[in-house]
């Protein structure tokens, strides 16, 4: 034991990944720092968190799980000093770390759990890290940038035995506890089809990579933002935000909101699985009938179908169709002619054997279509609601872990979080495939990706019937990472 104490306290931080399972072993069960002094609570009371990825949504995240009154926030973790500003001022007695493994390896018997709020593309490998030590944890959506990753979290939550939220809110909102009473209670039949639809990207995609390198700012580690991802020289106008629609890093639209519009589906039906799936995207043209070819950047738009075998919750197949960048699917014809559809921008729509329903983002605001059907409604509330809905799925988790594993009921678990987040990942291989370069034996270059179905081996996560897409189940990682 003393050698495996004296290793783990001189272990590097290139070898923190290697040394994980042994701090794990060794304080999964040592209790937090002791507070003391004044106004003391007792360690049992409050949750310790770590923070990583302390600005834009890290910092919201942060925030929210302070002012559950049941968090303290022990240590800030952000890469780029001027975007973790903000709550380095709000939380001034909280460690402040640029790597998040030299944060691991030197207080990881002080703190309880561990926030990520990075870039997608470093959400699993954190995340794994910190469920190895034992710490409970909160990831923002997607829970990963590839299946393999998601596939792997889910199974580390249930190894490990630490309580997991992924970060779609609208998971606590009523409307899928509403939407889930309305359908058990017959009011639209049998769904055998859902739409979900949104206005992303709202950041540039379809596009080649610049040529022009930028300097990198003095208050960014360019390298630890890189992580996982292959090296490329800096560029501006990429960080903090348009990261989202190069593939690299981000996962398009569908990582942006599609956890947020397609949980209800998931919720209402049980989904798991899908079986198949097919997408068509927007093109770029960049000359007459020449189409720019930018293999690197999520398509402009995109209207990717999946199918998810019959569920206890259906009487058979389910289709999904999600669409983006604008793309929005034919009107109901239940609604009147100014009515809006969803909230405008975003929605959910299931269609019933008897009627349908649709939602807003978060699946706020369900409606019985027509809308006058929703005047008359007398379905009994029998599932209990999550106390400040979306706002409310903060303070969930802090409690979930408090309790600790098994304890209490959270409304994105990685065991439902993982399944939905895979499926949206499988909707990207789809598209990514649209983008995929096989020569015929003239040696020209062909896309038999735009023009096929794809068949999914789940148990083996692999297409089946077009072996060049499986390179973008599991990335590999770079050196040293």
């Amino acid at each position: 034991m003393e050698e495996t104490k004296k290793n783990q306290e001189t272990s590097s931080r290139r070898s923190f990944l290697k040394t994980t399972a042994i701090a794990a072993s060794a304080f999964m069960i040592v209790p937090r720092h002791v507070l003391g002094g004044p106004g003391f609570i007792a360690p049992s009371d409050r949750l310790i968190i770590a923070g990583i990825g302390a600005g834009g949504k890290g910092q919201s995240d942060i925030a929210n799980f302070y002012k559950s009154g049941k968090a303290d926030i022990g240590f800030l973790c952000d890469v780029h000093d001027s975007r973790a500003a903000a709550s380095v001022k709000a939380f001034p007695k909280a460690k402040y770390y640029r790597d998040y493994r030299e944060l691991f390896d030197k207080e990881h018997k002080n703190f309880d759990a561990v926030s990520v709020s990075t870039p997608d593309h470093s959400h699993a490998i954190i995340a794994l890290g910190a469920m190895q030590l034992g710490k409970h944890v909160y990831v923002q959506k997607p829970l990963a940038h590839d299946i393999y990753e998601a596939r792997a979290l889910t199974a580390a939550a249930q190894k490990y035995k630490v309580v997991t939220q992924m970060g779609n809110q609208g998971a606590s909102n009523d409307g899928p506890r509403q939407m889930k009473e309305w359908y058990d209670a017959g009011l639209i039949g049998d769904v055998h089809t859902v739409y979900a639809w949104t206005d992303r990207p709202v950041w540039p995609q379809g596009i080649p990579w610049s040529a022009n390198k930028a300097e990198v700012p003095a208050d960014l580690d360019w390298d630890l933002w890189l992580g996982t991802a292959p090296y490329k020289d800096y560029v501006n106008k990429l960080v903090p935000f348009n990261w989202r629609g190069w593939w690299d890093y981000g996962t398009g639209a569908l990582g942006d909101m599609g956890c947020h519009l397609l949980e209800a589906p998931f919720s209402v039906l049980n989904l798991k699985y899908a079986t198949e799936v097919q997408a068509s995207v927007g093109s770029v043209y960049v000359d007459e009938f020449k189409r720019g070819y930018f293999p690197d950047s999520c398509p402009p738009s995109s209207h990717v179908t999946l199918k998810f075998p019959k569920t206890n919750k259906t009487k058979g197949d389910v289709v999904v169709h999600w669409m983006d960048g604008g793309i929005q699917p034919e009107r109901p014809e239940e609604l009147e002619a100014n009515e809006v559809f969803g909230d405008g921008g975003n929605g959910t729509l299931f269609i019933g054997t008897k009627g349908k329903m649709m939602a807003s983002t978060y699946s706020a605001d369900p409606r019985l279509l027509p809308l006058s059907k929703n005047k008359d409604i007398k379905v009994p509330a029998k599932f209990a609601r999550v106390p400040g809905g979306a706002d409310g799925h903060y303070a969930q988790w802090v409690e979930g872990c408090i309790a600790g594993y098994g304890k209490k009921e959270l409304s994105s678990p990685f065991d439902i979080a993982g399944p939905l987040t895979e499926a949206l990942l499988m909707a990207n291989l789809a598209i990514r495939g649209t983008d995929v370069q096989v020569k015929n034996d003239k040696g020209r270059a062909t896309f038999p990706g735009r023009d096929i179905k794809l068949l999914w081996d789940n148990n083996n996560m692999k297409v089946t019937n077009f072996d060049a897409v499986n390179q973008f189940v599991k990335r590999d990682y770079r050196k040293g990472w």
